[in-house]
Formats: structure tokens, C-alpha cells, sequence
């Protein structure tokens, strides 16, 4: 599979040629596995090498990486190397599958908590961390935080994430806390599609913030 290199790609042919990854045939409610729309990945990723250079040739993290839409779209546009850390063993299989179709030899995926990750030993050891974490809903409450706060622990430069805008606030908190900068680069509306049998709509719409936390 040929996508055009960074230097010449634009935004609608990123997320062109991010449509061509798939995705969970099955995704696991447990783990919160919706997966994330070319759209908003190809405007995030486009954001984070065009805005702030924090892509090409860096080596770039992606936690709970699913299917590996991120992983996939910072390799792409020139990574170093981005690595994938997923718990789920379907998820990676279809990562692996994704990495073989594009032919990309700038990825690599690792199987592991990332909510039990020994973070001493990776302490900034990733110039970038990108990631969609889980939202926290029902039985996974502060799993978002936890997410992040270990992305935080690993990156030298800067970490960008989804999270709900509901919890804005709450997350400005606990950035100033674990003295980072925070900025919301852009509010987002997130589809989520139908996945589970117990949703009765199509699909449902949630805000939230793309962010970009600056490690000082």
C-alpha cells in the first residue's frame, strides 16, 4: 500500500490514506475500544507535524493503541519510530496486519498494561506521546488520568490527547498539579458509533478537547 511522503501530503489525503487502516471486527466494551475516525486522527496527527514538529524523526509513543490509526499516521509522516503499547491481543493482531499492508518499517507495538507500566524505566525516554485514552465512563472511572499521567511520566517534549471537554477543568487541575503546561488546541465532536448491542442510536456525539500538554 503507497501513501505519499510527509513532505507532499495534505490534510484530506492523510486522512485518505488513513481510512485504508483497519479496524476491531469485535471491540471489547471492557476496554473501551472505540476506535478513533480518520478525521480526527488525520487532524491531530496533521496538527501535531505541521503546528509543532513533533513528528518527523522523533521517536513518538502511542498508548493504548488499538488498531493503530495514530501509530500508523505518525509513521507515515516521517516518525523515527512510533511504538504502540495495547493490552488486547486481538487489537495488536490487526496492528500487525495494518503495519504489514502499509509496509512500514519506522513501528513497533508492544503488549502491556499501560495503567501498570514500569514508568522509571521509560521516563522520558519518547520525545512525543500520542494517544485516544479511554474516557473513564462506568466501570473504568480515572483510567483517562492514569493514562495520561503516564504519558506525561515518558515524554521529553510533549504528550497530545482526547479527553471529554466535560472534564476541562478537572484535567487543568491536575496538570498544574504535575507542573505541565496545558493548552486545548481545538474542541472536537466525537462520533461514537453504534459498536455495543446496548447502544439504541446510530451513533453519539461527544465533545472533546484535543490538548497538548508541554512538559516544562
Amino acid at each position: 500500500m503507497i501513501c505519499l511522503s510527509e513532505t507532499t501530503m495534505k490534510l484530506k489525503e492523510l486522512e485518505s490514506c488513513l481510512q485504508q487502516v483497519d479496524v476491531f471486527d469485535e471491540p471489547k466494551i471492557l476496554l473501551e475500544q472505540y476506535p478513533t475516525s480518520p478525521h480526527i486522527a488525520g487532524c491531530m496527527l496533521y496538527t501535531i507535524h505541521n503546528t509543532f514538529d513533533d513528528i518527523k524523526g522523533k521517536l513518538v509513543a502511542d498508548l493504548g493503541c488499538g488498531c493503530g490509526v495514530l501509530s500508523i499516521g505518525a509513521a507515515v509522516l516521517d516518525a523515527g519510530l512510533c511504538v504502540g503499547f495495547e493490552i488486547d491481543e486481538d487489537a495488536i493482531d490487526v496492528f500487525k496486519g495494518n503495519v504489514e499492508e502499509f509496509e512500514l518499517p519506522n513501528l513497533d507495538v508492544v503488549q502491556c498494561d499501560v495503567c501498570s507500566l514500569e514508568t522509571l524505566s521509560l521516563a522520558k525516554k519518547f520525545d512525543t506521546v500520542i494517544m485516544n485514552p479511554p474516557f473513564g465512563t462506568k466501570h473504568n472511572q480515572g483510567i483517562d488520568m492514569t493514562f495520561l499521567k503516564t504519558a506525561i511520566s515518558m515524554a521529553k517534549t510533549a504528550v497530545y490527547s482526547l479527553h471529554k471537554t466535560s472534564t476541562r477543568e478537572h484535567i487543568q487541575k491536575k496538570a498544574n498539579d504535575w507542573n505541565v503546561k496545558m493548552e486545548v488546541i481545538a474542541e472536537l465532536r466525537y462520533d461514537l458509533p453504534a459498536s455495543y448491542k446496548f447502544h439504541k442510536k446510530k451513533s453519539v456525539d461527544i465533545q472533546v478537547d484535543f490538548i497538548r500538554f508541554s512538559i516544562k
